[in-house]
């Protein structure tokens, strides 16, 4: 969600009830958001706003990456099974 635009907290729980059906507790999110700070994955602006450092993209891409090696026949799955 950070990929696009830097985001508070705030907006990150707000966004993920939007996909979700429920917004994760401040108890939840901050320590997450703290974690990947601490991990070198995100940085926070001084209005609070995450986004990502350059390893996080990186290891965001690679993630992409290998989801779509494990995952890369679902289409062709799917469509053979659901015609």
């Amino acid at each position: 969600m950070v990929k696009k635009e830097a985001k508070t907290g705030a907006q990150l729980a707000t966004e993920l009830e939007a996909r979700k059906g429920t917004k994760p507790s401040p108890g939840t999110i901050y320590p997450a958001l703290k974690d990947l700070v601490e991990k070198g994955l995100l940085k926070v602006n001084t209005n609070k706003a995450y986004s990502l450092t350059s390893k996080g993209k990186q290891e965001l891409e690679t993630g992409l990456q290998t989801f779509c090696t494990l995952f890369s026949d679902f289409n062709e799955m799917k469509g053979s099974c659901c015609k």
